[in-house]
């Protein structure tokens, strides 16, 4: 399958769990991310704001912020992406492609030593990853390869294979509903 052909299969796929499912295997898999040593080490959690049937990571970005860690979630700026600290959803407001973003101003997280939460459209066994296509992930972790990173994903994003890049940044852990996984 091409990228195009995975991205459309995943999105099918993601909309036919029903919010009710994606409500249950998000909480699930925050569940998961609780649990790992290296979020539980962290003072500080880098997340993606959810958007269009992804897995929820409001719950996840709460529990970090209960927990004590500061978080931070990115923004797009032109090719590139920032990360902003935020305190709760007041600190959100409507940018790139109608996602929930930082609002402009607030303090922008430079931190070698954080726990980092991707997105992705779809993975394969070996943590390979196909996101949207605009590359700001790979791009900004290019800038921090210090940073330990995990993908979430419901286990419908699973696919045998998905192409892949050589310059393509594979996350260290994957969570899904049913575990964790780890390259």
């Amino acid at each position: 399958m091409t990228k195009k052909e995975i991205r459309r299969e995943s999105k099918e796929r993601r909309k036919a769990l029903g919010e009710t499912q994606e409500i249950e295997k998000s909480e699930q898999i925050r569940k998961w991310v609780a649990s790992l040593p290296e979020y539980q080490a962290a003072k500080t959690v880098y997340c993606y704001v959810d958007y269009n049937h992804e897995v929820h990571t409001w719950p996840i970005i709460k529990q970090a912020l209960a927990d004590g860690k500061r978080v931070a979630v990115p923004r797009v700026e032109g090719k590139e992406m920032v990360f902003c600290y935020i305190t709760g959803e007041m600190d959100l407001e409507s940018g790139y492609s109608g996602i929930l973003e930082p609002k402009v101003g607030l303090p922008i997280a430079e931190e070698e030593n954080a726990f980092f939460i991707m997105p992705g459209v779809a993975f394969d066994k070996e943590h390979h990853r196909i996101g949207y296509g605009g590359g700001f992930y790979d791009r900004y972790l290019e800038k921090w390869p210090k940073l330990k990173t995990a993908a979430v994903a419901f286990s419908c994003q699973l696919f045998e294979a998905v192409p892949f890049e050589a310059f393509d940044i594979l996350p260290q852990i994957l969570v899904t509903e049913n575990g964790i996984s780890r390259l």
